[in-house]
């Protein structure tokens, strides 16, 4: 199986949540245990050998992506939720959306300052949750190792933000165009 079978298995649902938007559903992904296992195989090949300290995922699908990972390698995991859905101490930040802003928070506990942190979620779009993720684990003291994502949507620029704050980006698969 190739990244080309992982593609194929992101159901696309047209026109939700609002006409003309073609939405990339990972979930048909997360079913099909052999696409789930090639996926995960990918995201562990890429990060054995790297320098992380733990991964940070992004509520929600970031967690179910970030955690096994986080398993596969050894390593800690740091959920990243919306305001008010951690209990502990927090931390938050602020961040763009194409149609407002929202709040991230993180356990004050969870990260440690000069931690190097592998950041995680499902898919990649204006990238305004990656870099209010970044920035909120910058305030503790960590650095962001890569950006990882399952799906890149290009068109929307997502990276070339990323990149314009000097977050690296990786994703697997990418559908332009639409």
């Amino acid at each position: 199986m190739s990244l080309e079978t992982i593609k194929q298995k992101i159901r696309t649902i047209e026109n939700w949540p609002k006409a003309g938007i073609m939405f990339r559903d990972v979930t048909s992904l997360l079913r099909d245990a052999d696409g789930f296992k090639l996926t995960m195989n990918a995201l562990e090949a890429r990060y054995k050998d790297s320098k992380i300290d733990a991964i940070a995922g992004i509520e929600a699908r970031g967690f179910i992506f970030g955690a096994a990972l986080a398993d596969r390698l050894g390593l800690g995991f740091i959920p990243i939720r919306k305001k008010g859905k951690l209990p502990g101490d927090t931390i938050s930040q602020d961040y763009e959306l194409e149609y407002g802003t929202d709040t991230i928070e993180v356990h004050t506990a969870d990260v440690k300052s000069g931690q190097n942190i592998l950041l995680v979620d499902d898919l990649l779009a204006t990238g305004g949750t990656a870099l209010g993720a970044s920035k909120l684990l910058s305030k503790c003291g960590a650095s962001v190792h890569e950006a990882c994502f399952i799906v890149n949507l290009p068109d929307l620029g997502g990276a070339d933000k990323l990149i314009k704050e000097s977050i690296k980006p990786f994703w697997l698969v990418e559908f332009e165009g639409d």
